[in-house]
C-alpha cells in the first residue's frame, strides 16, 4: 500500500492539472463575427469591439 499511495497522489495531481488546463482554455460563449467594415476591406485579422461590451484585461494577454 505504501508504494501505491504516492503513485495515486501523483496521478490525481496530474489529472487535476490537465483538467484545469483544459477548463481554462478559450473564452465562454459564441465566436465573435467580423464587422462589416473589416470584411469589406478584407482585413479580418484585427478584432473588433462589439457595441456595449467592456474589454477586461486577462493575466496572459501580454503573451498574445
Amino acid at each position: 500500500m505504501q508504494k501505491s499511495l504516492p503513485h495515486l497522489i501523483r496521478l490525481t495531481a496530474a489529472l487535476a492539472v490537465i483538467g484545469l488546463a483544459v477548463a481554462g482554455c478559450g473564452r465562454k460563449g459564441d465566436l465573435d463575427p467580423p464587422s462589416a467594415a473589416a470584411t469589406k476591406e478584407g482585413d479580418v485579422s484585427k478584432p473588433t469591439k462589439q457595441p456595449g461590451t467592456v474589454d477586461k484585461p486577462f493575466l496572459l494577454d501580454p503573451l498574445l
